[in-house]
C-alpha cells in the first residue's frame, strides 16, 4: 500500500532494475557518505533522482569488498512512495557495536521547515543480503554528518533546522531552528532533543561535534564566511554564543573526527581563493553555484584543533566537495566526495594514512587519490521503458 507524506517512511529496495536507478540514466548526483564494516566492506551512498534537488529525490547505496577497486553498482535505493517527498543528505555510520546505520532526511520538496531524520540499521552488513530494521524517525530537522560518541558512551546526533532558507510550510519549531544535537544514552534505542547552538551567518549548518581533551564539546558549523564554532561545558545542553572560528572554508561541508592516535583529522578546502558573498548566494534559487570548492585537503592537528600544520592534498580540481570519512582497523583513512554534480557527476574515493598526511605525500602501500566510485552518465532512458517492480530489501 502506497504511503503519502513525510511522516511515513521511505522504503529500502534491493538491487533496483529500473532504468532511472542505473548509472547510465541518472541525471545528476552528489553529497556522499562512507563507512567501513568490521569485515572490511566499504559502503558509499549519495542522493540523486529527478532533474535536480527536489521532491522525488532518492538515495543510492553501493558497496566494495576490495577497498574500492570495484563497486557493486546500485546495491540499494531508498525512495519514498510520495513523489513530493524527497529523500536526501544520507549518512552512513558504524556504531560502537559494529551495527551499520543508514540515515536519510525526508522533506516535502526542497525544505518544508520540519524535515525529519530517518534511520535503518543492520547487524550483518558483511552479508550478501543485509537485514535492515524497519525505518524509524529519530529527530526533527536533518542530519548529514556522523554522530559523535563521547568518552562516557553518550551518543550525540548533529541535526539542524535551517535558518538560512525560507520553509514552504509552517511548523511550531522555532526553538529548534539552530545547529542542534539530539542525544542517546542507550545505544540508539531512544533519541531525544538535547540542545542547540546559535551560530550567526550559518549556511545549511552541516555541523559536527568533537570532544576536546578538557571535556568541552566543540561544535563546528558551516558559515557563509568560513567555519563557525560554539562550545558546551555541560554535555551539549547549552552552548556558547556562536562565532567565527580560526578555520576558514568556502561555505561548504567539511569533516572532522578524532583518530585512534589522538590527533584530530579534518577534511576541508585549502588555498581556495574567492568565495561567493552571502548576498550573491541568497539571490540564487534552491540549487546554488559556489566558488572556492577546490583543493580538497586532509589536515592533522597535534594540539586538539588549535593548529593544523600537517596536510595532504586529495584533489585540486574545481567543484570537489562534501567529504566524509571512515577509518579502518589498521589506521587507513577512506574519504569520499563528489565532483561536478551536474557535469562529471562523479563520486570519488581517497585512501591514505596518518603517515601520508605527516609526510605530505602518498607513501603507504595501497594509498591512492581520485579513485572513481561511481559516475552517472545522464543518458536518455529507453523509450517506452516502464518502471520495473522494486524488490524490498530484507527487513527484520
Amino acid at each position: 500500500m502506497r504511503q503519502a507524506g513525510t511522516m511515513s517512511p521511505a522504503r529500502i529496495y534491493s538491487r533496483p532494475s529500473g532504468a532511472r536507478y542505473q548509472d547510465e540514466h541518472r541525471k545528476w548526483q552528489g553529497i556522499p557518505s562512507i563507512e567501513r564494516t568490521r569485515g572490511g566492506r566499504l559502503y558509499v551512498n549519495w542522493y540523486t533522482g529527478m532533474e535536480t534537488e527536489t521532491g522525488g529525490n532518492f538515495v543510492v547505496v553501493t558497496s566494495s569488498d576490495d577497498d574500492g577497486a570495484t563497486w557493486s553498482g546500485p546495491r540499494f535505493v531508498v525512495e519514498h512512495d510520495d513523489p513530493e517527498v524527497r529523500v536526501y543528505d544520507p549518512c552512513l555510520w558504524r556504531d560502537p557495536s559494529d551495527r551499520l546505520w543508514l540515515t536519510w532526511n525526508q522533506s516535502r520538496d526542497f525544505f518544508d521547515g520540519r524535515v525529519g531524520v530517518w534511520i535503518a540499521t543492520t547487524d550483518n552488513p558483511d552479508s550478501d543480503e543485509p537485514v535492515w530494521t524497519e525505518p524509524r524517525r529519530i529527530a526533527n530537522g536533518l542530519m548529514m554528518n556522523k554522530p559523535t560518541v563521547l568518552f562516557d558512551g553518550t551518543w550525540l546526533f548533529p541535526t539542524a533546522i535551517w535558518a538560512c532558507h525560507t520553509p514552504t510550510e509552517e511548523h511550531p519549531l522555532e526553538a529548534e531552528r539552530f545547529s542542534n544535537v539530539y542525544v542517546s544514552t542507550d545505544e540508539g534505542e531512544t533519541v531525544s532533543y538535547l540542545g542547540g547552538a546559535d551560530v550567526p551567518n550559518r549556511s545549511f549548518d552541516e555541523h559536527m561535534v568533537v570532544e576536546k581533551s578538557d571535556g568541552r564539546l566543540w561544535m563546528l558549523v558551516r558559515r557563509f564566511d568560513g567555519v563557525g564554532e560554539s562550545f558546551s561545558e555541560d554535555g551539549g545542553k547549552t552552548w556558547s554564543p556562536g562565532r567565527l572560528s580560526h578555520i576558514d572554508g568556502p561555505c561548504s561541508r567539511f569533516h572532522i573526527r578524532r583518530l585512534p592516535s589522538g590527533r584530530l583529522l579534518m577534511i576541508n578546502h585549502a588555498d581556495f581563493g574567492d568565495r561567493r558573498s552571502r548576498e550573491e548566494i541568497e539571490q540564487q534559487g534552491n540549487v546554488k553555484e559556489w566558488k572556492g570548492r577546490t583543493n580538497l585537503t586532509a589536515f592533522l592537528s597535534d594540539d586538539d584543533g588549535a593548529t593544523w600544520p600537517h596536510r595532504l592534498r586529495l584533489d585540486d580540481r574545481e567543484d570537489v566537495s562534501y567529504p566524509d570519512a571512515a577509518i579502518g582497523p589498521d589506521g587507513q583513512i577512506f574519504v569520499v566526495y563528489d565532483h561536478d554534480r551536474f557535469g562529471d557527476r562523479g563520486v570519488y574515493l581517497a585512501r591514505f594514512t596518518e603517515d601520508d598526511i605527516l609526510a605530505g605525500r602518498l607513501n603507504s602501500a595501497g594509498s591512492a587519490t581520485r579513485v572513481l566510485v561511481n559516475r552517472a552518465l545522464a543518458l536518455p532512458e529507453p523509450e517506452g521503458d516502464s518502471p520495473s517492480p522494486l524488490n524490498p530489501a530484507t527487513t527484520g
